[in-house]
């Protein structure tokens, strides 16, 4: 698929791909005979576990990280894995974080709920 399909299916501007590429997250994309970018399935699962480390708060350079522990293949299986549970560890964290504090806005609005703050 081009680049318009791509970042229509994985919901990412094209410019966005690019620093991807550029940053060493997107590697050995396939080109066409004009040039032009080709992307397969496997990219397409790629960038999603990319997203989704994103939306859960892993740095860029931590992502960075595990490309270049994934590019480099089976022997770094053991680091990868030790990457994502240490993000894994911070995720948990952040949950629990944001339970105490959603526990407190439900307090706070339950006590407007009652009328007993004016």
């Amino acid at each position: 698929m081009n680049m318009r399909e791509f970042s229509d299916k994985v919901e990412l501007s094209a410019y966005t791909l690019r620093y991807y590429e550029k940053v060493g997250l997107l590697k050995h994309v396939q080109r066409n005979t004009s040039g032009h970018r080709i992307y397969s399935n496997r990219d397409i699962d790629w960038v999603d576990f990319i997203k989704r480390l994103k939306d859960t708060g892993m740095p860029l350079k931590e992502i960075q990280k595990y490309a270049s522990l994934r590019e480099l293949g089976a022997q770094t299986v053991k680091e990868r894995q030790e990457l994502l549970e240490k993000h894994q560890e911070n995720l948990v964290k952040h949950i629990r974080q944001q339970n105490e504090h959603l526990k407190a806005l439900d307090a706070k609005i339950n006590l407007y709920k009652s009328g007993e703050v004016s």
